[in-house]
């Protein structure tokens, strides 16, 4: 199989869909793998270590697109790219496509098969390929906030530790999984007072279990956050429903009662965002103000860390890109019911439910377009 790696086009996005040493094995397996210019050059790799692990360095995106079987990358595919996509093909990135129903139409439109990152499950019904990102982002989102809480930044002018004599900012993280409970490692390892919201009381016990008195936690509620977002710093929105929208769980309104110079970090905003006031920023341009709170949006905060993020994606991503590239994206989808679940769009159907029912499609499961295929 010829697989292909562009390079990324995003705004400010340095990560990269496969590291040489990820190349080596699918070359190994007997496979050719086709690599963009610069790909790699964000995270320190060069051409030549691609080369050195056997791909084929192209000139352009075109190339890649028009030469590979499988392609493999970070984001969401850009709409010119979606139209170099084809009947045939296979995409496996990240996708949300719950939020972006002009990607979706135009995935839809290519006829193309498409397996997003993050609808792929594990045994003990994780998101695996969404982990890792999760665990950068959510540790960024209290370095993003701290930053931005500075006066000069439009925050409030708090130091999240304190020091002695002055007391600690306040962080309140909203979804306990695993961008929350990373975020709250972040905090807590500043100093800050953190208090975490979750619905789920065995995730709450686990969390306590781990630190402690050191974070406060509370089931999740419209009460408990109308009274905790008033006395926050900084809020996280963590809050994850697998492949569909984010809710919206802080509103405008809370937004205006909340301290002037406060700082809103929306790790959900892939999915739409879970506060009402967000909108998606890039790492060129990342916050914005609204009713004077600091806004921090940025829809791939992994990419302000492209090594780091590169290598942790790559680390988990390999083997189903394996399992894509030796038995063919059917019988890899037919022999694990896990990586069927991050099908989405395949030959112009939305596979993925809570994907059909966000953006109004007709819904195909995976199961029926694996017999159909």
């Amino acid at each position: 199989m010829k697989i292909g790696v562009p390079k990324e086009v995003k705004i400010l996005e340095y990560r990269v869909g496969m590291v040489p040493a990820g190349v080596k094995e699918l070359v190994d397996d007997g496979h050719e793998v086709l690599v963009e210019t610069n790909a790699g050059a964000g995270i320190g790799m060069t051409d030549a270590d691609y080369a050195a692990a056997g791909a084929t360095i192209v000139a352009t995106a075109k190339e890649v697109f028009e030469g590979a079987d499988l392609i493999v990358k970070v984001k969401e595919p850009q709409i010119y790219e979606c139209e170099m996509l084809r009947p045939g093909q296979v995409l496996f990135t990240y996708l949300h496509l719950a939020a972006d129903p002009k990607q979706a139409k135009a995935l839809v439109d290519s006829g193309t098969t498409a397996i997003a990152y993050e609808t792929v499950t594990a045994a003990d019904g994780s998101l695996p390929l969404l982990t890792p990102m999760s665990e950068v982002a959510g540790r960024l989102s209290i370095q993003a906030g701290a930053f931005a809480l500075q006066k000069a930044n439009g925050g409030r002018g708090v130091l999240l530790g304190g020091v002695p004599g002055v007391a600690p900012g306040k962080v309140l993280i909203i979804g306990g999984g695993v961008a929350g409970s990373n975020a709250a490692e972040m905090a807590v390892g500043l100093g800050a007072e953190v208090t975490i919201l979750d619905r789920s009381v065995p995730r709450l016990r686990q969390i306590a279990e781990i630190y402690g008195g050191r974070v406060r936690t509370e089931y999740s509620t419209k009460h408990s956050i109308d009274t905790l977002i008033l006395e926050a710093d900084l809020v996280i929105g963590a809050v994850l429903v697998a492949g569909a929208a984010a809710p919206k769980l802080v509103s405008a309104e809370h937004v205006k009662a909340m301290r002037a110079g406060a700082v809103l970090v929306d790790i959900s905003i892939d999915q739409g965002g879970c506060f009402e006031t967000s909108r998606p920023t890039t790492h060129a341009e990342p916050t914005y103000v609204v009713d004077d709170v600091v806004h921090y949006c940025v829809t791939n905060m992994p990419g302000a860390v492209p090594r780091t993020s590169t290598f942790a994606l790559t680390n988990v991503t390999l083997p189903f890109v394996k399992s894509l590239a030796n038995l063919g994206w059917r019988e890899a989808l037919s022999a694990d019911r896990h990586l069927a679940q991050g099908l989405n769009v395949h030959a112009g159907h939305v596979n993925y439910e809570a994907v059909a029912q966000d953006l109004g499609y007709d819904y195909l499961s995976a199961e029926d377009a694996l017999k159909a295929a």
